[in-house]
């Protein structure tokens, strides 16, 4: 399978736009690659879509690169000092934690992953689905706590949250926030823990799916094209879902959700396209 330099800049815009929106990275690929008559179920593919999130990902290290810096080194000092073991020692170890989860199921789960789930009637039915469970966390969520008041708790249950992003359509952020609302945490702090469990995990995804995506079928020109342009537009992206979500719910990516979904579901019924 080969992927053609402007597909891949395509893809990389479109990973850039929707890898950290609650809208689903990977059912957005799958549509459009399954629009450029592309085989989305060739493990080629699957890894090329995993491979070119490390732009986005990378837009949100840089993003977040004094955070991520102050966790670090409040994990260093507590190890060394018991008596620095304070805030930043312990959200730091939370993130690792929260990103465990998603490790293993990924791995146990790939070969499921990478087939029957690449179904575009999976990917619409997933983009349906949890817009309700969207809909209901911002209803009765009561959004009271802030980043101060995490606790591990909060951190494993959206980390576990975050493994029902592998099923394409159903969204990492989408999950992760949906879980953090209802764990009674405001929206903004719901928002940056899914960017924060994301780091580690996409990048952990990308460079398992490196061998694959550098077979003879895709080679470094389009992963590296894809990488870079979700990179521009995922810096972008980021700095905008923040200001959104500190005004605004989830209800119009809700909206937004149950009409691509609907939609791909008439396509499919009309054969205008096939599921894989």
């Amino acid at each position: 399978m080969t992927v053609e330099i402007w597909q891949a800049v395509v893809l990389g815009i479109i990973e850039g736009i929707t890898e950290f929106l609650p809208v689903s990275s990977t059912g957005h690929l799958t549509i459009a690659e399954k629009l450029m008559k592309m085989k989305v179920d060739d493990p080629a593919v699957t890894a090329f879509t995993a491979v070119i999130q490390i732009g986005a990902i990378l837009a949100a290290i840089i993003y977040f690169r004094a955070d991520i810096i102050r966790f670090g080194g409040g994990i260093l000092r507590g190890l060394f000092n018991k008596e620095q073991r304070g805030y930043d020692w312990r959200f730091g170890w939370y993130v690792v934690a929260g990103s465990i989860p998603i490790g293993v199921v990924g791995l146990l789960g790939k070969p499921l992953i990478v087939g029957p789930l690449r179904s575009l009637w999976f990917v619409a039915g997933s983009l349906i689905v949890w817009s309700f469970a969207m809909w209901f966390a911002e209803r009765v969520g009561p959004q009271q706590r802030g980043e101060k008041d995490v606790t591990l708790t909060d951190v494993l249950v959206i980390g576990f949250a975050q493994c029902l992003a592998l099923v394409p359509g159903v969204s990492r952020s989408g999950a992760t926030i949906t879980a953090g609302l209802l764990r009674d945490l405001d929206r903004v702090t719901a928002t940056r823990l899914s960017f924060f469990l994301g780091i580690p995990a996409l990048t952990a995804a990308g460079i398992y799916e490196l061998p694959d995506a550098l077979d003879g079928s895709i080679g470094w020109p389009p992963v590296l094209v894809g990488t870079v342009a979700s990179f521009i537009v995922g810096y972008v992206s980021i700095a905008w879902l923040l200001k959104f979500v500190a005004k605004h719910s989830m209800n119009t990516f809700v909206t937004y959700r149950l009409f691509l979904g609907l939609g791909v579901i008439g396509l499919l019924i009309a054969g205008t396209i096939t599921a894989t």
